[in-house]
């Protein structure tokens, strides 16, 4: 087993039985199933006392950071955990590589084949195709390598449903961007004001799932920053190629999609990427805060503790399961630590800081919200606009894509980088931060 820079064991952690064949069951007899292979005396004791240390040290070291250098804080930690490194001996002395060979070539693969144009008005011959991930070789793979590197938001899995996309151009097969399309938040109170959306329409109503969110929407560069392509990506989330796969997938039908910027209020002086994008409304700003999180190695410690102390709670978070195949609890991760923040008496001032994002969303049918609320059948629901994949593109290249790359010719500002961060494999903290502080939210 290798470990990674961080001194942390590279190999995912140690999953509790798989409850899948059990989901049809009531949670209690799940938990006579589940407690019986998985004892709380099997389980390492760790103390109060040692879990609070571990939790105040990490706690503090992040929460003195600002919300950027938090961001690519964890992106940093994340590539070391995820990609780790060995020193290696070679004629000219000693080397770090990758210790997955396999990956380490997709990495490069990935680098290599990023769009770049071939003068200054490329853009206006890109086709761009949606490829869906799943059951294809080496493509899940191939998607993760391009949201880790090319993006300083940490890649986390989403609980729920997922459709994720690679996004490439058709004529030259080089990689366009990223999207994850996944389950709506299911508490959002400007858009739910909007749609005039009562909580139990969405959860008893299951109307929630007729909605989805763009959890990832990250062009490559330099494409973002040219031509503004994270526009492109963000009208690509209402296509109708998205639009069949959610409902070949999960059988609902979509009628409207959410999304988050990556900076609110907190922001100084820019603009988000959705703001005046056609198609979509900015409905306000979230009241969430970002939540600062523990390393892996005190999450480790963590969930051992939950397990031996409060084993039923932990059980709920990590081990019932829906008859869809779904956690049974939503946001499980997230409760279990403020639980045990809770417990622990950690103090409030290191668990988050306030991060307002904005809120946006796009009705794909002229009566989404009336559907939404009940009022109205599938059936009766009227298209907005045209969602191919050929009028998003051709909206793009002509409302946004052709005066960004005018704007900054005139202001001798167009760019050349890729900003493939698949370097940090390599740096430490202090070198990472020094390099691409100031590129996070690009």
């Amino acid at each position: 087993m290798f470990t990674s820079l961080l001194g942390i064991e590279a190999s995912s952690e140690k999953e509790c039985v798989r409850m899948s064949d059990y989901a049809h069951l009531p949670i209690e007899d799940q938990y006579k199933i589940w407690i019986k292979k998985n004892p709380p005396e099997e389980i390492k004791d760790v103390s109060d006392e040692e879990l609070k240390d571990a939790l105040v040290k990490d706690l503090a070291h992040v929460s003195q950071m600002t919300v950027g250098e938090y961001i690519l804080y964890q992106k940093w930690e994340e590539v070391h955990i995820k990609y780790p490194t060995r020193e290696v001996q070679t004629l000219w002395g000693p080397e770090s590589q990758l210790c997955d060979a396999s990956r380490a070539k997709i990495v490069e693969e990935m680098r290599d084949n990023i769009w770049r144009p071939d003068n200054l008005e490329s853009y206006a011959k890109l086709t761009p195709k949606l490829i869906l991930t799943s059951n294809k070789t080496n493509t899940p793979e191939k998607w993760n390598a391009i949201r880790t590197f090319t993006s300083t938001m940490k890649n986390s899995a989403n609980i729920g449903r997922n459709l994720n996309y690679l996004v490439i151009d058709e004529v030259t097969e080089t990689y366009l961007g990223v999207i994850c399309i996944s389950s709506d938040f299911l508490d959002l109170t400007p858009r739910d004001k909007w749609i005039g959306w009562e909580r139990e329409k969405k959860t008893q109503g299951h109307m929630i799932n007729y909605t989805a969110i763009g959890s990832t929407i990250v062009p490559t560069q330099p494409l973002g920053f040219n031509y503004v392509g994270g526009k492109l990506l963000a009208l690509l989330c209402l296509s109708d190629t998205i639009q069949n796969d959610w409902k070949s997938q999960y059988g609902d039908t979509l009628v409207g999609v959410t999304t988050t910027s990556l900076y609110g209020k907190t922001k100084q002086g820019g603009l988000s990427q959705y703001d005046n994008l056609k198609h979509w409304k900015k409905m306000g700003y979230s009241s969430g805060s970002v939540a600062y999180q523990a390393t892996k190695k005190t999450q480790y410690l963590m969930r051992s503790w939950l397990h031996k102390n409060h084993t039923y709670k932990y059980f709920e978070w990590y081990g019932a399961i829906k008859p869809s195949g779904q956690p049974a609890k939503r946001d499980h991760r997230n409760r279990s630590y403020h639980f045990t923040y809770s417990k622990l008496g950690i103090d409030k001032t290191l668990i988050s800081a306030e991060h307002a994002r904005g809120i946006y969303f796009s009705p794909l049918y002229d009566n989404t919200r009336e559907f939404l609320r009940g009022e109205c059948q599938q059936s009766e629901l009227r298209p907005l606009f045209d969602t191919s994949t050929e009028y998003l593109t051709e909206l793009w290249k002509n409302k946004y894509a052709s005066k960004r790359i005018k704007s900054l010719i005139k202001n001798d500002r167009v760019s050349d980088e890729t900003l493939y961060y698949d370097d940090l494999i390599f740096m430490d903290w202090e070198q990472t931060k020094e390099k691409y502080l100031q590129e996070v939210g690009r």
